[in-house]
């Protein structure tokens, strides 16, 4: 049935995918392969109605968060295309399954950041009681990070956790037995985070609005 519907689309889903990489490119600093799967007749889509989209993005760069992956699924989205300059817009504010996926390189430039260095100042004073971070990498399922103070040449390592509570993100540490709150936007739902194959993995789920 899927597969049928998805051969009808015909150019006015083409039109529809172009103006969502358009969009997704003005909102994004950076954004490498995007790949776009719409569920939607020509006649739905000229109502204006969309069953289904789903979207996976790599490379991108969001307000200087740094993400290696993202996927999105919408379901019953309402549109207002305009077919002869692909200018798009949403009616409504469609609900977003999302799953985002970060290296450690992408967890570096985050945290070296102008908008987001202040994260690492505050793990670095609220936990550690160091004055600067020195490195972070992934590994067995924990985020190593180390830092030291200016007088101190020998970086200091910590062992931390990363979990998911009442939709947000906590860093914490057994060891000083002192958790952080990782800040998102109040929109966005996280529901669980999980490190797989040296990848932090968050599932989340958020109403978008453009």
């Amino acid at each position: 049935m899927v597969t049928k519907q998805l051969q009808g689309k015909g150019i006015l889903a083409k039109v529809l995918e172009q103006g969502i990489k358009i969009l997704l490119k003005k909102e994004c600093r950076q954004i490498g392969k995007i790949k776009i799967d719409i569920e939607a007749s020509s006649i739905q889509i000229i109502k204006g109605i969309i069953e289904k989209i789903d979207i996976a993005a790599k490379e991108i760069n969001y307000k200087d968060l740094f993400f290696d992956e993202i996927e999105l699924e919408a379901n019953k989205v309402k549109i207002n295309l305009k077919i002869y300059n692909k200018e798009l817009k949403f009616e409504n504010d469609p609900e977003i399954k999302l799953k985002i996926s970060l290296s450690e390189n992408s967890m570096k430039k985050i945290l070296s950041s102008k908008n987001w260095n202040w994260i690492s100042h505050k793990i670095n004073k609220d936990i550690l009681n160091q004055a600067q971070l020195e490195d972070i990498k992934i590994k067995n399922e924990q985020i190593l990070i180390k830092s030291k103070t200016y007088k101190n040449e020998i970086p200091k390592e910590e062992k931390f956790n990363i979990k998911a509570e009442n939709g947000k993100i906590y860093l914490n540490t057994n060891s000083y037995n002192k958790s952080i709150h990782i800040p998102i936007e109040d929109k966005v739902y996280v529901k669980d985070v999980i490190i797989r194959n040296n990848l932090i993995i968050v599932f989340a789920s958020s109403s978008v609005s453009f």
